[in-house]
């Protein structure tokens, strides 16, 4: 399969990439300032597996030819949303998933001939904070700010829709690796001993391991019966709480420091509780009705493998 990514030095893209090459094939990654450089092929007189394509979403550049017969296109840039938030952040957010997925879209639709599918990132930030309301993709959007984001950002999408291109809108929970995401801002207090809970931890966390995320992108690039919104997550959706003791229990640390609310909104402001306490309830019912079947079902497993823990 020929597949271009964006946002191929993220946690996800990164490993999406590795996975694609370890299955032999081709990709070609949209970056930033191009270095050129190209995986060498695993034989000689092969084609190479990987090479670079600059675009500048600011400028609104992008070869529409990079992506004409491309077997999918997966979109995954996007700015950091953990952290403090001021307008200039709130648009850097917007813009990098908004501006960016306009464009890919609307290259995609001129491509010719035209990519086969359009997988595109979102987040279940989609549904805003719903306490223990169960979510799934067929659950209406909630309020907020990156509730807003969500819905303009696979709106975005709808070039590649129109142009007849099969689109999926991958809303991701947290993406549990050591290397990047939320679990690496956890892990130093947790493996202090100073680890807990937020509040009384009764919100909700929708979670998935990297090898499942990853695994569930080449599923659904695979598999042309899905289309529309997919919940990126594992099945079970935990509470703060009961991720926060799951997590002790790997690291052999108690997790009994409980964190104020209070303290989160003082530094991190209207963000606190956007990301950091925002409860959602989300289970992924596309992907479980389209057979994907998940190497990590409940939290604890999922960590002592991402962690290397027995």
């Amino acid at each position: 399969m020929k597949i271009v990514v964006s946002g191929s030095t993220g946690l996800v893209g990164q490993a999406l990439v590795r996975a694609l090459v370890n299955e032999g094939h081709a990709v070609t990654r949209l970056v930033r300032a191009a270095s050129r450089r190209v995986t060498p092929p695993a034989s000689p007189g092969a084609q190479p597996l990987v090479n670079d394509v600059e675009w500048s979403p600011a400028q609104g550049r992008l070869d529409a030819g990079a992506l004409a017969g491309a077997d999918a296109v997966v979109h995954l840039s996007g700015e950091s949303v953990a952290e403090r938030w001021n307008p200039e952040k709130k648009r850097r957010i917007r813009d990098s998933r908004v501006v960016t997925t306009a464009l890919l879209a609307s290259a995609a639709a001129s491509a010719s001939p035209k990519p086969k599918a359009f997988l595109c990132a979102s987040a279940v930030g989609f549904y805003g904070s719903r306490g223990d309301e169960t979510l799934t993709e067929d659950s209406p959007p909630g309020q907020g700010f990156l509730a807003a984001v969500c819905r303009d950002w696979e709106g975005a999408a709808a070039p590649a829709a129109d142009a007849g291109i099969r689109t999926v809108w991958l809303r991701f929970g947290i993406v549990l690796h050591p290397s990047g995401g939320a679990l690496a801002k956890m892990l130093p207090p947790f493996r202090m001993g100073m680890g807990g809970p937020i509040g009384a931890g009764r919100h909700y966390v929708s979670w998935i391991s990297l090898d499942d995320a990853v695994a569930a992108i080449l599923f659904l690039i695979r598999n042309p019966s899905v289309s529309g919104p997919v919940n990126v997550c594992a099945p079970e959706p935990v509470t703060n709480l009961e991720f926060s003791r799951a997590l002790g229990r790997v690291l052999h640390r108690p997790s009994m420091v409980s964190v104020p609310p209070s303290m989160l909104r003082v530094m991190f402001g209207e963000a606190a509780d956007e990301v950091l306490l925002a409860s959602q309830r989300v289970v992924p019912q596309r992907l479980l009705e389209a057979g994907f079947q998940f190497s990590h079902t409940d939290p604890e497993t999922a960590l002592r493998h991402v962690l290397a823990r027995p």
